[in-house]
């Protein structure tokens, strides 16, 4: 990199909370924060937001004709992006950048628009200008009456750490100062859990921890979804309201053998963190958040990868994915925050069913991770302040 990037902001909606001080109290609890219950007519874990944060979108929702059909997707980054630029101290009408991606998209408008469809024959006027993928950044933009670049992308779960990669380039290339970045995800519907169950990804945990990321001996996949949306300003060079920086990025993709596959070592991984960490020595990152889905082969493949780039000395290794689940593109922004309060607390976040030799004392050097279907990896270095 050029220069260090600060992030100056970071909001986020998930079953963890929405104020930074809930999120973090969630974070030192060693509950999950995953419930049973029915999907369509699949009755399986999932990772809900909680009711006051539902109250509060549908307060959004009702406060503008124009967002009365928008999907939740939409309205999730909607909320998150208010919070994170009045955070940051950014006028509403400043020149920054927008880029907010999502795997899935309007998911559940998609899935209500197709069964009329096939019911009635016709489709409705709405269905196609409210289920493209361009709405969460334009609508995000619109609201914000922001007067630089917007873009919206898909690129499946590391959907929200390439927003920041993208920014990135942005801002180096002097094109702009700030940009907003980050990931929304709506996929608790019918189809979407359907897809994930012909995967055989998904939990069938009957008690205990549903989601069993990072645990290394696990015999059965543990995926659990999870709506949330995260967002963060970035913003060039070194800021005083800097909540920790950006020293590294680095992307790498795989030739896989079919659209699922991952190599047993993930060459992807080894490749971004490689690229990420630069000329920064590896003994110096104090801990890593992994992507760590709950999958058996997911989950193992990423630490088979660390292994490699790190050698003798693994960093402290977490995630977040027993807690709040797999939330798809907006997981990489979630994982990011959830370094950048390591950092600011001084604590690492254990995971209670996972065995630690050791814990670092002081942390100040976090990598993110990210990767999703098709082998596209994404690492992110952060720095305390």
């Amino acid at each position: 990199m050029n220069e260090p990037i600060s992030i100056t902001a970071l909001a986020s909606i998930s079953a963890l909370g929405e104020t930074q001080e809930g999120i973090w109290q969630s974070y030192c609890s060693d509950n999950h924060f995953l419930t049973n219950g029915l999907i369509g007519e699949q009755l399986v874990w999932a990772s809900r937001l909680k009711e006051s944060t539902k109250q509060n979108i549908e307060a959004l929702r009702g406060s503008d004709a124009k967002y009365k059909h928008l999907d939740d997707s939409v309205l999730f980054a909607l909320y998150s992006a208010r919070k994170a630029v009045e955070q940051a101290g950014w006028e509403s009408d400043a020149n920054f950048g927008v880029n907010i991606g999502s795997s899935r998209g309007a998911t559940a408008l998609f899935e209500k628009y197709h069964k009329e469809f096939l019911a009635e024959g016709k489709s409705s006027t709405l269905s196609s200008p409210t289920t493209t993928l361009g709405n969460i950044s334009s609508w995000v933009a619109h609201d914000l009456k922001s007067k630089g670049p917007e873009i919206s992308h898909s690129i499946t779960c590391s959907t929200a750490l390439h927003a920041v990669l993208n920014a990135v380039a942005w801002i180096q290339s002097g094109m702009v100062d700030k940009f907003l970045v980050g990931g929304s995800e709506a996929p608790l519907t019918p189809f979407t859990i359907a897809q994930m169950l012909a995967l055989k990804v998904y939990s069938k945990q009957k008690d205990g921890y549903p989601c069993k990321a990072m645990d290394l001996g696990k015999k059965n996949n543990t995926m659990v979804l999870g709506e949330a949306a995260g967002l963060s300003c970035l913003e060039k060079g070194v800021k005083s309201n800097a909540l920790a920086m950006i020293e590294g990025i680095g992307y790498a993709t795989e030739p896989l053998e079919h659209s699922v596959s991952i190599s047993t070592d993930a060459q992807c991984f080894q490749d971004s963190m490689k690229m990420a960490l630069g000329q920064t020595d590896p003994d110096s990152i104090d801990a890593i958040v992994m992507h760590a889905p709950g999958t058996i082969k997911g989950d193992l493949t990423e630490y088979n990868a660390i292994k490699k780039v790190f050698c003798n000395k693994i960093p402290f290794l977490t995630t977040n994915k027993w807690k709040v689940g797999h939330t798809f593109g907006a997981s990489g922004l979630l994982s990011l925050e959830m370094a950048v309060l390591m950092l600011n607390h001084q604590r690492p976040i254990s995971i209670p069913f996972v065995t630690y030799e050791t814990t670092p004392k002081t942390i100040q050097k976090v990598m993110v991770n990210a990767v999703g279907f098709g082998g596209n990896a994404v690492s992110i270095l952060l720095s305390k302040r």
